[in-house]
């Protein structure tokens, strides 16, 4: 979700431990045997579980000039009907310039810097409340469209052992960006592609990033089930239960930069759930027909559940040697 970062962008977000999981009725596991569910929210609460997620509040942008503030506003982000709708609306607002973990890396008298957008949306984490060293993470959920519109499911390290964004990683369970725009490199049909990617290298600017486009299939109430499986030097995308990338510690190189920390670095570390619309932002603006459109808003990514799976004997296996 993050391209690039100046110094006042560099992102990390803080840790936890797993938390309890809830039974869930169904899975497109591919051998339910091997797995066992460590953690999951179904939505079929009245509002959002504060002992999951933490709404991230700020103006900043995610370090990719994107349009919108994050806000703890019922119009941006509920729960109803077994699912959570993130909604993007066109409503003007300010709020602080930079998230909190930004703050000391600014002189103390900008730190009450504020920042005006044209729209509000939700970010949603489960920072300091939940992360996981490998593992399966699966998710339906049926993805906004328009010109400008970037949804996405996605990880970070909780600690960044390795160095700020992306030296210690960032893993993409799935972008849409721009879907029912025109596409050029669809042969000019609407965008329909999802997209599975990880950032890695050096801190920015050296930071690297590989990844790949797959086209949804036919959905009739526009659900997708996206899901990673993480293991140790491995990661594999999914859509519906298919698989359609896999990268290993040789594509991100880590052996080169952490030799003497881990042959599988970054990807060895506690990693939180994010879940936002943006609305935005270099990758969206300078895709498809360019820039932000401002047609049938709102846009809402609604998720019917979100489960994390791990494996039932200990993953030490360094697959990607």
């Amino acid at each position: 979700m993050i391209r690039f970062i100046s110094l006042l962008t560099v992102v990390a977000f803080g840790a936890c431990a797993s938390v309890g999981a809830e039974e869930a009725p169904e899975t497109s596991l591919p051998d339910p045997d091997d797995w066992a569910l460590v953690w999951a929210d179904e939505f079929n609460g009245e509002e959002i579980d504060s002992s999951k997620w933490t709404h991230e509040v700020d103006c900043w942008g995610g370090g990719n000039d994107e349009r919108q503030c994050y806000t703890t506003l019922p119009t941006n982000s509920k729960v109803a009907d077994g699912k959570l709708s993130i909604i993007a609306q066109i409503q003007p607002a300010e709020g602080p310039a930079l998230p909190p973990r930004l703050l000391e890396t600014v002189p103390e008298e900008e730190r009450g810097a504020t920042k005006k957008q044209p729209f509000t949306s939700a970010r949603l984490s489960t920072k300091g409340k939940a992360d996981w060293t490998y593992g399966r993470f699966e998710t339906r959920a049926k993805m906004p469209v328009g010109q400008g519109v970037w949804s996405a499911i996605w990880m970070l390290p909780t600690d960044e052992i390795y160095g700020t964004w992306a030296a210690s990683g960032e893993i993409d369970i799935v972008e849409a960006v721009n879907l029912g725009a025109l596409c050029k490199k669809c042969d000019d049909r609407k965008e329909n592609r999802a997209i599975g990617t990880i950032h890695y290298g050096g801190e920015w600017p050296r930071n690297k990033y590989k990844g790949k486009h797959v086209e949804m299939p036919e959905s009739e109430d526009g659900f997708h089930t996206y899901a990673v499986e993480w293991e140790a030097g491995k990661i594999t995308w999914f859509i519906d239960g298919e698989p359609y990338s896999t990268l290993t510690s040789k594509d991100w190189g880590s052996g080169a930069l952490f030799s003497k920390k881990s042959k599988t670095a970054p990807f060895d570390q506690p990693f939180h759930l994010i879940l936002n619309v943006a609305i935005g932002g270099n990758l969206a603006e300078d895709n498809n027909s360019g820039g932000i459109s401002i047609a049938d808003f709102p846009k809402a990514m609604e998720v019917d559940w979100i489960r994390v799976y791990q494996r039932k004997e200990t993953e030490t296996s360094e697959a990607g040697e």
